[in-house]
Protein backbone atom coordinates (compact mmCIF):
# COMPACT_ATOMS: atom_id res chain seq x y z
CA UNK A 1 0.00 0.00 0.00
CA UNK A 2 3.18 2.26 0.73
CA UNK A 3 4.67 1.71 -2.49
CA UNK A 4 1.59 2.54 -4.53
CA UNK A 5 0.83 5.94 -2.52
CA UNK A 6 5.14 6.65 -2.92
CA UNK A 7 4.83 6.08 -6.62
CA UNK A 8 2.08 8.88 -7.09
CA UNK A 9 3.23 11.41 -4.82
CA UNK A 10 6.80 11.12 -6.24
CA UNK A 11 4.99 11.54 -10.00
CA UNK A 12 3.30 14.37 -8.65
CA UNK A 13 6.53 16.26 -7.02
CA UNK A 14 8.23 15.45 -10.50
CA UNK A 15 5.35 17.16 -13.07
CA UNK A 16 5.27 20.16 -10.39
CA UNK A 17 9.09 20.95 -10.83
CA UNK A 18 9.26 19.70 -6.85
CA UNK A 19 13.34 19.84 -5.26
CA UNK A 20 14.53 18.54 -2.18
CA UNK A 21 14.58 20.71 0.92
CA UNK A 22 18.48 21.54 2.75
CA UNK A 23 16.68 19.21 5.55
CA UNK A 24 15.08 16.66 4.44
CA UNK A 25 15.73 13.41 5.26
CA UNK A 26 14.33 9.89 5.53
CA UNK A 27 14.70 9.27 9.31
CA UNK A 28 15.74 6.24 10.87
CA UNK A 29 13.95 3.89 8.14
CA UNK A 30 12.72 5.11 4.48
CA UNK A 31 10.75 4.03 1.90
CA UNK A 32 12.81 0.52 1.03
CA UNK A 33 12.61 -0.37 4.64
CA UNK A 34 9.96 -3.33 6.06
CA UNK A 35 9.46 -0.57 8.78
CA UNK A 36 7.61 1.46 6.40
CA UNK A 37 5.75 -1.04 4.72
CA UNK A 38 4.90 -2.70 7.75
CA UNK A 39 3.31 0.32 9.50
CA UNK A 40 1.56 1.80 6.35
CA UNK A 41 -1.24 -0.60 7.72
CA UNK A 42 -3.76 1.06 9.47
CA UNK A 43 -4.48 -2.37 11.33
CA UNK A 44 -1.54 -1.86 13.53
CA UNK A 45 -3.93 0.44 15.85
CA UNK A 46 -4.96 -3.01 17.40
CA UNK A 47 -1.14 -3.91 17.62
CA UNK A 48 -0.90 -0.96 20.46
CA UNK A 49 -3.76 -2.33 22.92
CA UNK A 50 -2.20 -6.43 21.79
CA UNK A 51 1.02 -5.26 23.54
CA UNK A 52 -0.50 -3.30 26.66
CA UNK A 53 -2.39 -6.44 27.81
CA UNK A 54 1.14 -8.53 27.11
CA UNK A 55 3.43 -5.58 28.69
CA UNK A 56 0.73 -5.10 32.04
CA UNK A 57 2.00 -9.46 32.65
CA UNK A 58 5.26 -8.07 33.98
CA UNK A 59 4.81 -7.29 37.68
CA UNK A 60 7.67 -5.13 37.74
CA UNK A 61 7.08 -3.18 34.81
CA UNK A 62 3.51 -2.45 35.40
CA UNK A 63 4.41 -1.14 38.77
CA UNK A 64 6.69 1.47 37.07
CA UNK A 65 3.51 2.51 34.89
CA UNK A 66 0.77 2.41 37.38
CA UNK A 67 3.17 3.93 39.95
CA UNK A 68 3.94 6.99 37.72
CA UNK A 69 1.47 7.70 34.96
CA UNK A 70 -2.07 9.47 34.90
CA UNK A 71 -3.02 6.98 32.53
CA UNK A 72 -6.50 6.47 34.04
CA UNK A 73 -6.90 9.73 34.14
CA UNK A 74 -6.41 10.60 30.72
CA UNK A 75 -6.13 7.79 28.90
CA UNK A 76 -7.03 8.90 25.53
CA UNK A 77 -4.42 11.85 25.92
CA UNK A 78 -2.11 9.15 26.37
CA UNK A 79 -3.15 6.80 24.09
CA UNK A 80 -1.99 9.97 21.57
CA UNK A 81 0.84 11.16 22.88
CA UNK A 82 2.66 7.58 22.52
CA UNK A 83 1.25 7.03 19.09
CA UNK A 84 2.55 10.41 18.53
CA UNK A 85 5.79 9.74 19.50
CA UNK A 86 5.55 5.85 17.60
CA UNK A 87 5.04 8.03 14.42
CA UNK A 88 8.07 10.48 14.52
CA UNK A 89 10.46 7.55 15.35
CA UNK A 90 8.89 5.93 11.88
CA UNK A 91 8.29 8.84 9.86
CA UNK A 92 10.15 11.69 11.37
CA UNK A 93 13.37 12.91 10.08
CA UNK A 94 16.28 12.23 11.62
CA UNK A 95 16.64 15.16 14.44
CA UNK A 96 12.94 14.39 14.87
CA UNK A 97 13.12 10.78 16.14
CA UNK A 98 16.18 12.13 18.13
CA UNK A 99 14.76 14.76 19.84
CA UNK A 100 11.96 12.99 20.68
CA UNK A 101 14.16 10.23 22.21
CA UNK A 102 15.83 12.13 23.88
CA UNK A 103 12.55 13.40 25.50
CA UNK A 104 11.75 10.06 26.59
CA UNK A 105 15.15 9.21 28.18
CA UNK A 106 14.86 12.55 30.17
CA UNK A 107 11.58 11.61 31.35
CA UNK A 108 12.32 7.96 32.52
CA UNK A 109 15.70 9.23 34.16
CA UNK A 110 13.55 11.06 37.05
CA UNK A 111 10.97 8.27 37.66
CA UNK A 112 11.56 5.13 40.07
CA UNK A 113 8.86 2.79 41.35
CA UNK A 114 9.17 -0.06 44.42
CA UNK A 115 9.02 -3.60 43.31
CA UNK A 116 5.58 -5.32 44.40
CA UNK A 117 7.40 -7.98 45.18
CA UNK A 118 10.49 -7.34 47.01
CA UNK A 119 9.50 -3.49 48.00
CA UNK A 120 13.04 -2.56 46.20
CA UNK A 121 12.66 0.83 45.31
CA UNK A 122 14.44 0.84 41.41
CA UNK A 123 14.68 2.87 38.18
CA UNK A 124 12.00 2.52 35.52
CA UNK A 125 14.98 2.70 32.71
CA UNK A 126 16.41 0.04 34.12
CA UNK A 127 17.59 -2.00 30.64
CA UNK A 128 15.66 -5.09 31.08
CA UNK A 129 12.11 -3.03 31.48
CA UNK A 130 12.86 -1.28 28.85
CA UNK A 131 13.70 -4.13 26.70
CA UNK A 132 10.64 -5.51 27.65
CA UNK A 133 8.35 -3.12 26.56
CA UNK A 134 10.26 -2.71 23.18
CA UNK A 135 10.07 -6.32 22.43
CA UNK A 136 6.09 -6.41 23.39
CA UNK A 137 5.56 -3.42 21.48
CA UNK A 138 7.90 -4.24 18.20
CA UNK A 139 6.62 -7.79 18.03
CA UNK A 140 2.91 -6.95 18.24
CA UNK A 141 3.23 -4.58 15.70
CA UNK A 142 4.87 -7.15 13.46
CA UNK A 143 2.81 -9.99 14.36
CA UNK A 144 -0.67 -8.73 13.93
CA UNK A 145 0.52 -7.24 10.32
CA UNK A 146 0.99 -10.80 9.55
CA UNK A 147 -1.56 -11.97 11.28
CA UNK A 148 -4.11 -9.65 9.28
CA UNK A 149 -2.51 -10.78 5.89
CA UNK A 150 0.23 -8.46 5.05
CA UNK A 151 2.62 -11.03 3.52
CA UNK A 152 6.14 -11.08 4.61
CA UNK A 153 9.02 -13.12 4.21
CA UNK A 154 10.67 -14.66 6.92
CA UNK A 155 13.71 -12.68 6.12
CA UNK A 156 11.51 -9.97 6.32
CA UNK A 157 10.51 -10.33 8.83
CA UNK A 158 13.80 -10.75 10.52
CA UNK A 159 14.92 -7.61 8.74
CA UNK A 160 11.93 -5.63 10.83
CA UNK A 161 13.24 -6.90 14.14
CA UNK A 162 16.52 -5.47 13.08
CA UNK A 163 15.66 -2.23 11.94
CA UNK A 164 13.80 -1.64 15.13
CA UNK A 165 16.79 -1.67 16.85
CA UNK A 166 16.89 1.98 15.63
CA UNK A 167 14.19 2.40 17.49
CA UNK A 168 15.75 0.69 20.95
CA UNK A 169 18.78 2.77 20.68
CA UNK A 170 16.46 5.93 21.35
CA UNK A 171 15.14 4.92 24.72
CA UNK A 172 18.60 4.42 25.88
CA UNK A 173 19.19 0.12 24.86
CA UNK A 174 21.89 -0.88 22.91
CA UNK A 175 21.27 -2.20 20.11
CA UNK A 176 23.24 -5.60 20.41
CA UNK A 177 20.62 -5.96 23.60
CA UNK A 178 17.75 -5.62 21.70
CA UNK A 179 16.74 -8.69 19.47
CA UNK A 180 17.37 -8.63 15.79
CA UNK A 181 15.00 -11.59 14.39
CA UNK A 182 11.84 -13.95 14.94
CA UNK A 183 14.58 -16.29 16.73
CA UNK A 184 15.70 -14.07 18.78
CA UNK A 185 12.31 -12.33 20.16
CA UNK A 186 11.08 -15.93 20.64
CA UNK A 187 14.53 -16.62 23.16
CA UNK A 188 13.27 -13.93 24.55
CA UNK A 189 10.41 -14.87 25.63
CA UNK A 190 11.33 -18.31 26.89
CA UNK A 191 13.64 -16.67 28.86
CA UNK A 192 11.38 -14.16 29.96
CA UNK A 193 8.10 -15.91 30.50
CA UNK A 194 9.11 -17.30 34.16
CA UNK A 195 8.99 -13.69 35.27
CA UNK A 196 5.25 -12.80 34.09
CA UNK A 197 1.61 -13.66 35.80
CA UNK A 198 -1.22 -12.33 36.83
CA UNK A 199 -1.30 -9.86 39.90
CA UNK A 200 -4.44 -7.97 40.93
CA UNK A 201 -2.97 -4.69 39.56
CA UNK A 202 -2.82 -6.72 36.12
CA UNK A 203 -6.32 -7.61 36.14
CA UNK A 204 -7.09 -3.80 37.27
CA UNK A 205 -5.17 -3.05 34.04
CA UNK A 206 -6.67 -5.99 31.97
CA UNK A 207 -10.46 -4.74 33.16
CA UNK A 208 -9.58 -0.70 32.63
CA UNK A 209 -8.47 -1.40 29.45
CA UNK A 210 -11.26 -3.01 28.11
CA UNK A 211 -13.44 -1.06 29.26
CA UNK A 212 -12.04 3.02 29.76
CA UNK A 213 -14.01 6.28 30.17
CA UNK A 214 -14.92 6.62 26.38
CA UNK A 215 -14.10 10.18 25.09
CA UNK A 216 -16.50 13.25 24.25
CA UNK A 217 -19.62 11.34 26.13
CA UNK A 218 -19.45 8.60 23.81
CA UNK A 219 -19.70 5.73 26.17
CA UNK A 220 -23.56 5.31 26.41
CA UNK A 221 -23.14 5.31 22.40
CA UNK A 222 -22.12 1.99 20.18
CA UNK A 223 -19.31 2.79 19.89
CA UNK A 224 -18.56 1.14 23.47
CA UNK A 225 -19.74 -2.21 22.05
CA UNK A 226 -17.11 -1.60 18.88
CA UNK A 227 -14.61 -1.04 21.94
CA UNK A 228 -15.10 -4.19 23.47
CA UNK A 229 -14.94 -6.20 19.72
CA UNK A 230 -11.62 -4.47 19.21
CA UNK A 231 -10.46 -5.18 22.84
CA UNK A 232 -11.68 -9.00 22.63
CA UNK A 233 -9.59 -8.91 19.54
CA UNK A 234 -6.66 -7.43 20.06
CA UNK A 235 -6.50 -10.53 23.68
CA UNK A 236 -7.34 -13.52 20.87
CA UNK A 237 -4.09 -11.91 19.13
CA UNK A 238 -1.80 -12.77 22.11
CA UNK A 239 0.54 -15.62 21.98
CA UNK A 240 -1.18 -18.65 23.52
CA UNK A 241 0.60 -18.50 26.45
CA UNK A 242 -0.59 -15.15 27.36
CA UNK A 243 -3.88 -16.05 27.04
CA UNK A 244 -3.30 -18.98 29.49
CA UNK A 245 -2.05 -16.49 32.39
CA UNK A 246 -4.94 -14.47 31.36
CA UNK A 247 -6.98 -17.75 32.28
CA UNK A 248 -8.18 -17.63 28.60
CA UNK A 249 -8.06 -20.62 26.44
CA UNK A 250 -4.74 -20.88 24.43
CA UNK A 251 -6.41 -23.11 21.59
CA UNK A 252 -5.34 -23.18 17.96
CA UNK A 253 -9.36 -22.85 17.17
CA UNK A 254 -8.88 -19.14 18.36
CA UNK A 255 -5.91 -18.39 16.96
CA UNK A 256 -7.80 -19.13 13.60
CA UNK A 257 -10.62 -17.27 14.34
CA UNK A 258 -8.98 -14.26 15.35
CA UNK A 259 -6.35 -14.10 11.77
CA UNK A 260 -9.63 -14.14 9.81
CA UNK A 261 -11.57 -11.67 11.13
CA UNK A 262 -8.27 -8.75 11.48
CA UNK A 263 -7.84 -9.74 7.67
CA UNK A 264 -11.41 -8.91 6.86
CA UNK A 265 -10.74 -5.95 9.03
CA UNK A 266 -7.56 -4.90 7.07
CA UNK A 267 -9.42 -5.58 4.06
CA UNK A 268 -12.31 -3.34 4.98
CA UNK A 269 -9.57 -0.64 6.58
CA UNK A 270 -8.31 -0.89 2.94
CA UNK A 271 -11.36 0.69 1.54
CA UNK A 272 -11.41 3.90 3.05
CA UNK A 273 -10.27 7.56 2.32
CA UNK A 274 -6.42 7.07 2.73
CA UNK A 275 -6.89 10.71 4.35
CA UNK A 276 -8.61 9.09 7.28
CA UNK A 277 -5.77 6.94 8.67
CA UNK A 278 -3.16 8.89 7.21
CA UNK A 279 -1.50 10.97 9.79
CA UNK A 280 0.11 14.22 9.19
CA UNK A 281 4.23 12.41 10.34
CA UNK A 282 3.61 10.20 7.24
CA UNK A 283 2.02 12.65 5.01
CA UNK A 284 5.32 14.48 5.42
CA UNK A 285 7.60 11.44 5.41
CA UNK A 286 6.11 10.54 1.85
CA UNK A 287 6.45 14.18 0.93
CA UNK A 288 10.24 14.37 1.94
CA UNK A 289 10.50 10.88 0.21
CA UNK A 290 9.08 12.10 -3.16
CA UNK A 291 11.00 15.43 -2.93
CA UNK A 292 14.15 13.25 -2.32
CA UNK A 293 13.42 11.01 -5.35
CA UNK A 294 13.22 14.22 -7.55
CA UNK A 295 16.82 14.45 -7.30
CA UNK A 296 17.90 11.30 -7.13
CA UNK A 297 19.64 10.12 -10.66
CA UNK A 298 17.72 8.31 -13.17
CA UNK A 299 19.32 4.87 -13.52
CA UNK A 300 21.42 3.68 -16.24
Amino acid sequence: MWADTAEVRTEVAQDAGVRPRPDDDLGLFGPGSVTWRVHSEPILGLAGLRALYLQALHPRALAGVVQNSGYRSDPWGRLIRTADYVATVIYGTTAEAEQAGRRVRAVHARLTAVDPDTGERFRVNEPDLLRWVHVTEVESFLTTARRAGVRLSPAEADAYYAEQRRAARLVGLAAGDVPGSVAEVDEFYRQVRPQLRVTTPTADSALFLTHPPMPWKLGLTPVRLAWYGLAATAVGLLPPWARRLYGLPGLPTTDLTVSAYVRTLRLALAMLPHRLYEGPRYQAATARAARLATAAPAAP
